[in-house]
């Protein structure tokens, strides 16, 4: 596996990328983890809604997908993108832009639900939420409902973190911009961009040719343990790059600014994307790595443990295994699967720490696009917990 760095900044680092980067190494800061071991299941019913936007999916075809048709009489509660754990067993997940693609989702509504998994009877309950909104237009460009509620129309959203003082930053691959709201959901200041780099459905681009592809802009998003810096990571990687490498950027909360420090995680494979990013201390980060498979067609979805060390001096962060979610040990047989249980799913968007060895992770189901548990009937929203095999050693910041 290729496992990389890099902490050039500006043309330095662009430099050093159209060069080229060697081949595959072996760069880890510890041995890599034995398989995970499933400690939690439970399922949200693929066709779950809440009242946000009625109808919802007018703009899909009618056809069926997976045995489901649209529109449906309320929205659908899916596409968890980024998570954010609360003290009391419940958690805040997001949903992303809707239905795939700026065009489709002009009737779904951005939202943060409540959720609580319910591990004795396998079951996610939904206990609320908020919609995201810009009441005090700071959005310059026009939004698709007259009230400001935001759509996946506006935003692509898919990485969340939530801030000391309760407000929320959220990452969007439409710019790519940073977001930021207070508690209720709605947006604080005007969207912030990231400093030469453009996704096709940016609205302030002009006639600036775009240099990254579309539903490629930041699908992850860490804080810092002392929640003064983000670290908003790439899906795709900028044109000019090395194929497979992603830019993990870093953000000073308070100057509102990007400081210029740029590192690179590199891909297995540029075929492959990511899922999602979280810290796990001042320098290392649990990254979601995964093919586009589903089902049978499902081989790379992983979680490392990425550095910003670059101990083999070769430019980019070094890479550690930690779970590899088609090979989780499951001995107990939770939620009905063999002694081997595997997360088959086309995107797994969010993992959170919840001990020093235990992690929750959630796949995004793609209502009614994915059916990666069975063939031809759409996915759930699962919500599982593995023990590891080793500590991750983390902040204590992020275990409290």
């Amino acid at each position: 596996m290729t496992q990389r760095r890099n902490v050039l900044a500006g043309a330095a680092i662009v430099a050093a990328l159209a060069v080229g980067v060697a081949g595959p190494a072996s760069a880890h800061d510890a041995d890599e983890f034995g398989p995970a071991t499933l400690t939690g299941f439970a399922s949200l019913p693929a066709l779950t809604f809440v009242p946000a936007s009625e109808p919802s999916g007018s703009l899909l075809d009618t056809a069926p997908v997976n045995g489901v048709a649209a529109p449906w009489d309320d929205q659908p509660v899916q596409g968890f993108s980024g998570i954010v754990r609360n003290g009391d067993g419940s958690y805040e997940v997001m949903s992303d832009n809707g239905f795939g693609n700026k065009a489709n989702s002009g009737d779904f509504v951005l939202r943060i639900h409540t959720i609580a998994p319910v591990f004795d009877t396998n079951k996610v309950d939904v206990l609320g939420g908020v919609n995201l909104t810009d009441p005090k237009g700071y959005v310059s460009w026009p939004l698709t409902r007259k009230d400001r509620v935001l759509t996946g129309s506006d935003f692509d959203v898919e990485s969340i973190q939530r801030a000391a003082d309760g407000t929320y930053w959220i990452g969007d691959e439409f710019g790519p911009f940073l977001l930021h709201f207070d508690r209720t959901g709605a947006l604080m200041q005007a969207p912030i961009s990231l400093p030469g780099v453009f996704a096709p459905e940016n609205p302030l681009r002009g006639t600036t040719p775009n240099n990254i592809n579309s539903s490629k802009g930041f699908e992850g998003m860490a804080q810092s343990p002392d929640g003064r810096k983000l670290y908003p990571l790439l899906e795709g990687t900028v044109a000019g790059d090395t194929p497979g490498t992603l830019r993990l950027n870093e953000f000073d909360v308070r100057a509102g600014a990007y400081t210029g420090k740029r590192y690179v995680y590199q891909l297995d494979d540029p075929a492959n994307a990511i899922g999602d990013a979280i810290a796990v201390d001042g320098h290392r980060f649990l990254v979601i790595e995964r093919d586009n498979g589903q089902g049978d067609t499902a081989k790379v979805k992983k979680i490392y443990l990425a550095s910003m060390s670059d101990r083999d001096k070769d430019g980019a962060m070094d890479k550690t295994l930690v779970a590899d979610l088609m090979n989780i040990r499951n001995p107990k047989q939770l939620g009905g699967f063999g002694k081997t249980f595997t997360f088959p799913f086309q995107t797994i968007e969010d993992v959170v720490i919840l001990d020093d060895q235990t992690i929750a992770v959630l796949n995004d189901n793609n209502l009614p696009g994915s059916a990666g548990r069975t063939a031809g009937v759409p996915d759930n929203n699962e919500f599982i917990t593995l023990k590891l095999t080793q500590r991750l050693n983390a902040d204590r910041r992020f275990l409290d």
